[in-house]
């Protein structure tokens, strides 16, 4: 293994380096339209990430609501390298996230990312998160971190999605929106926003519906946000968030096995209208943020949030057995934390130097109950208990200028995740359930950068992460049983990275990473049936990729942007889970490349611009043993809009059209699910119009 990791550092060395020079050469005539600077807030402090050690990219504001419905983070991350968002088509179970592999065995929601929005965690304490709570249509930017330096947010090894709410404009503004398109998909958002005296303040409220692509995939998602930030001079900044989200009775169509997808990629699963399959989910939360200079070096910030969120969920299962925790689940979590952070800026050596050093206390406890499905309606209790997950991190990092073309960034966090269990379900032959686990951890990050020349950087950075179970991972014991599955452990990851960065003139930038990441004790599936995953640790795996980004605002109204990922990951020993997994098999969900383009031209007099884009993921296997797998596709998307604005007012409209080319293929895959129930088809051609009106007073 040594031997292997150092002929992969060797090569990324020269290419780098030969890439390096080649762009510096070809760097001496800037185009005429310069492209803005990377503001990202990944050490906690905002910095140009041209300078960073790190992997990371923001999407902009424009990006993100240009042309799209702001509704699923796939609009605006899957031109980010090493990211591959999926749109399951199926509101029910959320996104699939995963980032350099990390993330893609998630059956529902978000995990091996910490999700972050205005400096408010969106991931609960085990690791789990939610990216539907998350609102675009206020969204200022969205920063993606990848690498090791995602471990010093906490309990997550693939990397970190952070999400910024615009600040209000300086006048008072009234925008409205409505998007229309196929499969009975609606949007309509109101936003009012601006200053007044020390006050600014920003409140978008919306409403999405769709009947769904496939048969019962029908939801509905009403969305508030609020931010409020107060400025009171030298007595700092405070910033109030408020998020509520209403999801009801959001059907579940469920995967569909390769037979089903051959005869109509538009059904659902029969169990899905037997037992009536669903989720409703409320959440609503609350954050104040606090930032105060303490001196001219010395600056303090403090966090604090509460929230709750309700889910209700009915499975395609009756769950009638002795053991089973039935059919439906009904969880009621109340969650909050508590942080704070003081960082100085001062020279070591004469040379720029900076350290940070916080604490972060986060909470959730849970109320969990279990019922039979009786065809789409609860019946009797098969499970009751309380569920409690805490974290206490502590965490500092430097920052170090250290010679004129040398910089070091260095950080360690030490973490402590404690789970508890109350099980108050006792009868006949399901015993007490109840249990407690405590996993602690330290995880150290380091990376350098040097500038080769003043327009290309080189970097690398080497790291530790770990990632726990989380609650729906611990939530079934093998066989049958009841009760939390105390025996999985956390994974463990090492993380090397060698990078460039340089800039083309003043209107073009390329990024490349070459990375190599080895985990051990792997979280795979060990067991699924009826709703009901078990999950188990595999001995170790192995992640070798590249990721490319290019971007550039060319002459005569051109722009122009390519990312593009190839990822090696596979098992690097052999073990049994729900079949016999043999070492060199492909890590399911994962896909072995993914490519991104666009190309936009705008004609600024009139307003107009059009784009096109081209998607391309690589062939995915759908379970450990590699038994099945999703083919490689590529799509084609249109897009086209005009902007028209006065003295005090603005309008813009847009058309899209996705998959232009109306190709049939899979759109996400559900690992190692029941009844090889693993694929969810994508839509063929599909449009969207929209328009969007604002006005000043």
């Amino acid at each position: 293994m040594l031997m292997r990791v150092r002929r992969f550092a060797a090569k990324p060395c020269t290419i780098l380096l030969s890439l390096g020079l080649c762009v510096n050469a070809s760097g001496q005539t800037p185009p005429a339209v310069r492209l803005p600077e990377v503001t990202v807030s990944a050490t906690r402090v905002d910095h140009d990430s041209f300078d960073l050690p790190v992997s990371i990219d923001s999407v902009e504001q424009r990006t993100i609501r240009e042309g799209n419905p702001q509704i699923n983070l796939s609009e605006a991350l899957n031109r980010v390298p090493g990211i591959v968002v999926q749109n399951r088509q199926n509101y029910a179970q959320d996104l699939q996230i995963s980032s350099r592999g990390f993330g893609a065995r998630a059956s529902f929601g978000v995990r091996g990312l910490r999700l972050i929005a205005d400096g408010i965690p969106a991931t609960m304490p085990d690791g789990q998160g939610q990216a539907a709570s998350f609102n675009l249509s206020s969204a200022q930017r969205i920063e993606v971190l990848r690498g090791p330096f995602s471990s010093l947010y906490g309990n997550a090894a693939g990397g970190v999605i952070q999400i910024f709410t615009a600040d209000g404009p300086p006048e008072p503004e009234l925008s409205g929106s409505a998007y229309a398109g196929s499969y009975g998909t609606t949007k309509f958002g109101l936003q009012f926003g601006g200053t007044q005296d020390r006050l600014n303040y920003l409140i978008d409220a919306s409403r999405f519906d769709t009947d769904g692509y496939r048969d019962h995939s029908a939801a509905r998602r009403d969305h508030l946000n609020t931010k409020l930030k107060y400025d009171a001079g030298s007595r700092g900044t405070v910033t109030l968030v408020l998020n509520a989200l209403d999801q009801p009775n959001t059907q579940d169509p469920l995967g569909l096995t390769a037979a089903q997808v051959a005869r109509n990629p538009r059904q659902a699963d029969p169990a899905a209208t037997t037992f009536n399959t669903r989720k409703s989910v409320t959440q609503s939360q609350a954050g104040v943020v606090y930032d105060l200079a303490l001196t001219s070096r010395d600056k303090l910030q403090a966090r604090a949030y509460l929230g709750d969120r309700q889910v209700t969920q009915f499975l395609s299962m009756q769950g009638t057995a002795a053991l089973s925790s039935g059919g439906v689940v009904d969880l009621d979590r109340g969650y909050g934390g508590t942080g704070l952070r003081w960082t100085r800026n001062t020279t070591l050596g004469s040379a720029p130097f900076s350290f940070s050093a916080g604490i972060d206390y986060d909470r959730m406890a849970e109320r969990r109950k279990g019922y039979i499905n009786n065809f789409g309606v609860s019946g009797a209790t098969k499970r009751d208990e309380n569920n409690l997950v805490t974290n206490t991190d502590i965490y500092a990092q430097v920052e170090w200028q250290f010679a004129p073309r040398w910089s070091l960034l260095a950080g360690l966090r030490h973490s402590r995740v404690s789970f508890e269990s109350q099980d108050y379900f006792i009868a006949g032959t399901n015993p007490d359930d109840s249990g407690a686990i405590h996993y602690v951890r330290t995880t150290p990050a380091a990376g350098a950068v040097f500038k080769l020349t003043p327009v290309v950087n080189l970097y690398a950075n080497l790291g530790k992460g770990f990632e726990t179970p989380t609650f729906a991972e611990l939530a079934y014991r093998p066989g049958g049983a009841t009760g939390l599955n105390f025996a999985l452990r956390p994974s463990n990851s090492t993380h090397r990275e060698l990078g460039l960065k340089a800039l083309i003139g003043a209107a073009s930038r390329i990024n490349v990473a070459l990375f190599h990441i080895d985990v051990t004790d792997e979280i795979v599936v060990d067991s699924s049936s009826g709703g009901r995953t078990v999950f188990k640790n595999a001995s170790s795996t192995r992640r070798e990729g590249l990721e490319f980004l290019w971007q550039s605002r060319l002459a005569r109204g051109f722009e122009a942007a390519l990312s593009y990922t190839t990822l090696d990951a596979r098992f690097t020993q052999p073990f049994t889970g729900t079949a016999m997994v043999t070492a060199g098999n492909k890590l399911p969900g994962v896909p072995s490349s993914s490519l991104y383009g666009e190309l936009v031209w705008r004609h600024l007099e009139s307003g107009f611009h059009s784009g096109v884009e081209l998607r391309h993921n690589g062939k995915v296997y759908v379970d450990d043993a590699n038994s099945e797998s999703a083919a490689a596709y590529t799509v084609w998307n249109l897009r086209a809009g005009f902007e028209q604005r006065g003295k005090n007012w603005r309008l813009s409209e847009f058309l899209r059209i996705d998959n232009i080319a109306d190709r049939n293929y899979i759109g996400s895959v559900i690992v190692a699910a029941a009844g090889s129930r693993f694929y969810e088809p994508a839509p063929g051609r599909n449009f969207l119009l929209g328009v969007h009106a604002a006005m000043r007073f």
